[in-house]
């Protein structure tokens, strides 16, 4: 069987340094911190009290007061970044057959707020059981792929996937497969997270995964620096539209760069610590490159999963070392949570777009906040410290791994390879 080649043809974004896919794009090769005090609830007796919430993001501005209510916040990210994507994409619904178009997306929770807030009500309530009719469909973590068929009446494959901080990008990796197998040929994809509440916070702190500086929350996501101490919690969301080759040059689309290749595997170590040597690591992406068909001498830089925390980051590096040899040292590798924080179960859908505007742009987004290397990581490496840098970006990898030793890469490439 002949696999069908699969482009990106529309892109939207809702992070912590910019609502849209040209504020998200500007922040990240300026090096914007999206990290600040928490101002959704009071967070002063939390040990972290910082975090990379979306600013200036107000939801009736994009979704009916009365509807958005239906919706916990990863819902409503979903859905603005999904309409953003489809907006960008162009399609002409007349034409459009929808029983082709599917939606597969990602979250690493769902919607933990609405599950607090009713846990709360009910404990305040002296155990009288009233809890809102919408409380299940708006915490379940499917939901937001429901919404987005449901608005544009897409009937062709739907559902999610929940891997933890990997979820978007196995997402992204079966929209992938479901077009190329032929049982679509359009696919929205992505994932959204609303994960900075009381219940994510104070989870996050009790298994010390958070960095806790507070007195400089701007400088506290610092991949691959000496005295990076944890992850800096983050929420928003990111779509794609990937579309079939000739589907999308038959109706004239702007394509932004072809989906290469995905891979997928598991560190099969521990609940949330990596394994020390990056096996896992190591595996995903050779399967990548191994599902792509190129070699590791063709990859132009990584966009790292990158968390800053002091085992993760060691352990990425020395599998990118092992799976690329002398290579590694000509890549041009990137951390772009040292600017977004992290995104849990949205961080690869974001990261994916990332690393197909440094494609379309020709820049790479920088590793900011790096003051001082660790004797740990191989300091010949190129992490695109501190400032973005030009190059011709032909291929780019993009890494997720999650809690539970889940693993994801994702590769995009220019189209004309």
């Amino acid at each position: 069987m002949k696999l069908r080649r699969v482009v990106v043809t529309g892109l939207g974004a809702l992070t912590p340094i910019g609502n849209n896919i040209q504020e998200y794009w500007n922040g990240l090769i300026n090096g914007v911190s999206g990290a600040a005090p928490i101002t959704y609830f009071d967070a002063s007796n939390f040990k972290t009290q910082f975090a990379c919430e979306l600013k200036g993001f107000n939801v009736e501005n994009f979704i009916d007061r009365k509807e958005a209510r239906k919706m916990d916040r990863y819902a409503q990210y979903a859905m603005v970044s999904s309409e953003e994507a489809v907006n960008d994409a162009n399609f002409n619904f007349d034409k459009l057959d929808k029983d082709r178009v599917g939606v597969i997306w990602g979250s690493g929770i769902g919607g933990l707020e609405t599950f607090q807030q009713e846990v709360i009500d009910f404990a305040r309530s002296s155990g009288i059981p009233k809890f809102n009719p919408f409380f299940i469909p708006k915490m379940i973590a499917d939901i937001a792929g429901g919404h987005i068929s449901i608005k544009y009446g897409f009937r062709g494959p739907n559902f999610t996937t929940v891997s933890a901080c990997a979820s978007s990008t196995n997402a992204l990796i079966d929209a992938f497969n479901y077009i190329r197998l032929g049982h679509a040929d359009v696919m929205v994809t992505g994932g959204s997270e609303a994960a900075v509440t009381i219940a994510g916070m104070g989870g996050f702190n009790a298994m010390h995964a958070l960095s806790t500086r507070n007195d400089d929350p701007k400088t506290a996501s610092r991949p691959m620096d000496k005295d990076r101490e944890g992850f800096v919690l983050g929420e928003g969301a990111g779509a794609l539209v990937l579309e079939e080759y000739d589907h999308a040059v038959a109706r004239g689309a702007r394509i932004y760069c072809e989906i290469g290749g995905g891979g997928m595997s598991a560190d099969a170590h521990h609940i949330t610590a990596p394994h020390p040597e990056g096996f896992g690591a190591k595996n995903v992406m050779l399967n990548c490159l191994r599902d792509a068909g190129l070699q590791p001498t063709d990859v132009d830089g990584v966009n790292m999963h990158g968390t800053s925390t002091p085992l993760g980051d060691i352990a990425e590096s020395k599998a990118i070392q092992h799976v690329f040899g002398e290579h590694a040292y000509t890549l041009n590798l990137n951390a772009t949570k040292s600017m977004t924080g992290h995104l849990l179960g949205a961080a690869g859908a974001i990261e994916a777009i990332a690393s197909i505007l440094s494609i379309v742009h020709g820049i790479v987004p920088p590793t900011i906040n790096h003051f001082t290397d660790d004797e740990n990581i191989d300091s010949k490496l190129n992490f695109t410290f501190n400032q973005a840098q030009k190059r011709d970006m032909k291929v780019v990898m993009s890494n997720t791994f999650g809690f539970g030793g889940h693993n994801a890469c994702v590769l995009v490439k220019k189209l004309d390879l």
